[in-house]
Protein backbone atom coordinates (compact mmCIF):
# COMPACT_ATOMS: atom_id res chain seq x y z
CA UNK A 1 0.00 0.00 0.00
CA UNK A 2 2.95 2.27 0.65
CA UNK A 3 4.03 1.93 -2.99
CA UNK A 4 0.50 2.65 -4.23
CA UNK A 5 0.41 5.73 -2.00
CA UNK A 6 3.61 6.94 -3.66
CA UNK A 7 1.97 6.52 -7.08
CA UNK A 8 -1.00 8.60 -5.93
CA UNK A 9 1.29 11.32 -4.57
CA UNK A 10 3.24 11.32 -7.87
CA UNK A 11 -0.04 11.68 -9.79
CA UNK A 12 0.43 8.38 -11.63
CA UNK A 13 -2.78 6.91 -10.27
CA UNK A 14 -5.77 8.63 -8.76
CA UNK A 15 -7.24 5.93 -6.50
CA UNK A 16 -6.50 2.47 -5.22
CA UNK A 17 -8.54 -0.47 -4.05
CA UNK A 18 -8.28 -4.02 -2.80
CA UNK A 19 -9.67 -7.36 -3.83
CA UNK A 20 -10.61 -10.28 -1.59
CA UNK A 21 -9.10 -8.64 1.49
CA UNK A 22 -9.69 -9.56 5.12
CA UNK A 23 -10.86 -7.11 7.78
CA UNK A 24 -7.31 -6.81 9.13
CA UNK A 25 -5.83 -6.18 5.68
CA UNK A 26 -8.45 -3.53 4.93
CA UNK A 27 -7.76 -1.73 8.21
CA UNK A 28 -3.97 -1.86 7.77
CA UNK A 29 -4.09 -0.73 4.13
CA UNK A 30 -6.58 2.05 4.82
CA UNK A 31 -4.36 3.35 7.63
CA UNK A 32 -1.55 3.83 5.10
CA UNK A 33 -3.72 5.40 2.38
CA UNK A 34 -7.49 5.65 1.90
CA UNK A 35 -8.97 2.73 -0.02
CA UNK A 36 -11.68 3.76 -2.48
CA UNK A 37 -13.15 0.33 -3.29
CA UNK A 38 -13.05 -3.30 -2.26
CA UNK A 39 -13.88 -6.07 -4.72
CA UNK A 40 -15.47 -9.14 -3.14
CA UNK A 41 -17.76 -11.94 -4.25
CA UNK A 42 -21.25 -10.96 -3.15
CA UNK A 43 -24.60 -12.38 -4.21
CA UNK A 44 -27.69 -14.06 -2.81
CA UNK A 45 -25.42 -17.12 -2.57
CA UNK A 46 -22.36 -15.51 -1.02
CA UNK A 47 -23.30 -13.20 1.83
CA UNK A 48 -20.58 -13.78 4.43
CA UNK A 49 -19.15 -10.30 3.84
CA UNK A 50 -22.27 -8.81 5.47
CA UNK A 51 -21.03 -9.71 8.95
CA UNK A 52 -17.73 -7.79 9.16
CA UNK A 53 -16.53 -6.59 5.75
CA UNK A 54 -19.49 -4.43 4.71
CA UNK A 55 -19.84 -2.70 8.10
CA UNK A 56 -16.10 -1.94 8.09
CA UNK A 57 -16.24 -0.61 4.53
CA UNK A 58 -19.15 1.62 5.46
CA UNK A 59 -17.32 2.86 8.54
CA UNK A 60 -14.28 3.75 6.42
CA UNK A 61 -16.21 5.05 3.38
CA UNK A 62 -15.06 2.25 1.06
CA UNK A 63 -17.28 1.18 -1.84
CA UNK A 64 -18.00 -2.50 -2.43
CA UNK A 65 -17.62 -3.89 -5.93
CA UNK A 66 -19.60 -7.14 -5.99
CA UNK A 67 -18.19 -9.64 -8.45
CA UNK A 68 -20.08 -12.76 -9.48
CA UNK A 69 -23.40 -11.17 -8.46
CA UNK A 70 -25.25 -13.86 -10.40
CA UNK A 71 -23.50 -16.71 -8.61
CA UNK A 72 -21.19 -17.66 -11.49
CA UNK A 73 -24.21 -17.61 -13.80
CA UNK A 74 -26.41 -19.80 -11.58
CA UNK A 75 -29.05 -17.09 -11.07
CA UNK A 76 -29.07 -16.68 -14.84
CA UNK A 77 -30.04 -20.33 -15.17
CA UNK A 78 -26.68 -22.08 -15.55
CA UNK A 79 -27.00 -25.72 -14.51
CA UNK A 80 -30.76 -25.23 -14.05
CA UNK A 81 -32.21 -23.93 -17.32
CA UNK A 82 -29.14 -24.86 -19.36
CA UNK A 83 -26.49 -27.48 -18.74
CA UNK A 84 -22.89 -26.66 -18.01
CA UNK A 85 -20.43 -27.29 -20.83
CA UNK A 86 -18.17 -30.26 -20.07
CA UNK A 87 -15.07 -28.07 -20.23
CA UNK A 88 -16.52 -25.51 -17.81
CA UNK A 89 -14.60 -24.97 -14.59
CA UNK A 90 -17.98 -24.61 -12.87
CA UNK A 91 -18.59 -28.32 -13.36
CA UNK A 92 -15.97 -28.84 -10.64
CA UNK A 93 -17.34 -26.13 -8.33
CA UNK A 94 -19.05 -27.65 -5.25
CA UNK A 95 -22.15 -25.45 -5.71
CA UNK A 96 -22.75 -27.08 -9.10
CA UNK A 97 -22.22 -30.70 -8.03
CA UNK A 98 -24.47 -33.51 -6.81
CA UNK A 99 -26.54 -32.88 -3.70
CA UNK A 100 -25.47 -29.22 -3.53
CA UNK A 101 -26.76 -28.59 -7.03
CA UNK A 102 -30.07 -30.26 -6.23
CA UNK A 103 -30.52 -28.05 -3.14
CA UNK A 104 -29.50 -24.99 -5.13
CA UNK A 105 -32.06 -25.82 -7.81
CA UNK A 106 -34.72 -25.46 -5.11
CA UNK A 107 -33.32 -22.03 -4.26
CA UNK A 108 -33.45 -21.12 -7.95
CA UNK A 109 -37.09 -22.24 -8.14
CA UNK A 110 -37.99 -19.96 -5.20
CA UNK A 111 -36.11 -17.07 -6.84
CA UNK A 112 -37.89 -17.73 -10.15
CA UNK A 113 -41.28 -17.69 -8.37
CA UNK A 114 -40.43 -14.39 -6.68
CA UNK A 115 -39.22 -12.98 -9.99
CA UNK A 116 -42.57 -13.82 -11.53
CA UNK A 117 -44.33 -11.98 -8.68
CA UNK A 118 -42.07 -8.95 -9.31
CA UNK A 119 -42.61 -9.17 -13.10
CA UNK A 120 -38.92 -9.66 -13.81
CA UNK A 121 -36.41 -12.41 -14.53
CA UNK A 122 -34.39 -14.30 -11.88
CA UNK A 123 -31.13 -12.54 -12.83
CA UNK A 124 -32.86 -9.15 -12.67
CA UNK A 125 -34.17 -9.99 -9.21
CA UNK A 126 -30.75 -11.17 -8.00
CA UNK A 127 -29.12 -7.96 -9.27
CA UNK A 128 -31.93 -5.79 -7.91
CA UNK A 129 -31.38 -7.36 -4.50
CA UNK A 130 -27.71 -6.35 -4.62
CA UNK A 131 -28.58 -2.84 -5.77
CA UNK A 132 -31.02 -2.68 -2.85
CA UNK A 133 -28.16 -3.31 -0.38
CA UNK A 134 -26.99 0.31 -0.60
CA UNK A 135 -25.57 2.95 -2.89
CA UNK A 136 -22.10 1.78 -1.89
CA UNK A 137 -22.60 -1.69 -3.44
CA UNK A 138 -21.90 -1.93 -7.16
CA UNK A 139 -22.50 -5.30 -8.85
CA UNK A 140 -20.36 -6.19 -11.86
CA UNK A 141 -22.11 -9.00 -13.71
CA UNK A 142 -20.20 -10.49 -16.59
CA UNK A 143 -21.72 -11.69 -19.83
CA UNK A 144 -20.78 -12.55 -23.38
CA UNK A 145 -24.30 -12.08 -24.75
CA UNK A 146 -26.02 -8.78 -25.55
CA UNK A 147 -29.42 -10.21 -24.55
CA UNK A 148 -28.03 -10.93 -21.06
CA UNK A 149 -26.62 -7.41 -20.85
CA UNK A 150 -30.01 -5.97 -21.76
CA UNK A 151 -31.66 -8.26 -19.21
CA UNK A 152 -29.18 -7.19 -16.51
CA UNK A 153 -29.85 -3.52 -17.20
CA UNK A 154 -33.54 -4.26 -16.57
CA UNK A 155 -32.67 -4.90 -12.91
CA UNK A 156 -32.51 -1.13 -12.44
CA UNK A 157 -36.29 -0.99 -12.87
CA UNK A 158 -37.04 -3.64 -10.20
CA UNK A 159 -38.11 -2.10 -6.91
CA UNK A 160 -37.82 -4.18 -3.74
CA UNK A 161 -39.01 -3.62 -0.21
CA UNK A 162 -36.96 -4.13 2.95
CA UNK A 163 -36.67 -7.74 4.00
CA UNK A 164 -37.24 -9.14 0.50
CA UNK A 165 -34.63 -11.89 1.00
CA UNK A 166 -36.70 -13.45 3.79
CA UNK A 167 -38.92 -14.77 1.00
CA UNK A 168 -36.06 -16.87 -0.40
Amino acid sequence: MGELKKLVVEGKIKYNGLSEASVDTIRRAHAVHPIIALQMEYSLWTRDIEVEIIPLCRELGIGIVAYSPLGHGFFGGKAVMESLPNESMLAMHPRFMGENLEKNKLLYARLANLATKHACTPPQLALAWLLHQGDDVIPIPGTTKVKNLDNNIGSLEVKLTRGFERNL
